[in-house]
């Protein structure tokens, strides 16, 4: 990589690609060279919604084939979308639980996929305190 001025600069891997992104995206570590990385993919902003689309890969290579059954439509989308359904529910629910855990995979603080909830409700949380608690306001 070169800087502005025509320099060779070394700033060393800060994202993955090709293969070690799909390795990473279904449970591989990465280097703690791209922690910062990692952690704005699992804790950032989109950060659910990426997790259930890598999620729901896996399921559609394997319901995709189901729809060929030579068979009505009716019987075709009974066959798929009930797997589909709570394939995607589950993973929507165990959404956060599994953020923690490559979070901490990483060696990053668990505690931070839920960073943006907080800073949202951040308000809630202080004006709970001041009314139900005593606190005063900051």
């Amino acid at each position: 990589m070169t800087s502005p001025d025509g320099q060779v600069v070394d700033s060393g891997e800060s994202r993955p690609h090709g293969w070690q992104y799909v390795k990473y995206a279904y449970g591989a570590k990465l280097p703690a060279s791209m922690n910062a990385w990692v952690e704005n993919d699992l804790a950032g902003p989109g950060a659910a919604t990426r997790m259930v689309a890598r999620w729901a890969v896996p399921c559609m290579v394997l319901l995709v084939p189901m729809l060929f059954v030579p068979a009505d439509w009716f019987v075709r989308f009974n066959m798929t979308l009930p797997i589909l359904i709570q394939y995607v529910f589950f993973s929507v629910v165990l959404n956060r639980v599994y953020r923690r855990h490559r979070l901490s995979q990483h060696g990053l603080d668990p505690e931070l996929a839920n960073r943006l909830q907080k800073e949202k409700d951040a308000d809630l949380h202080e004006e709970y305190l001041r009314k139900y608690r005593g606190r005063p306001h900051a």
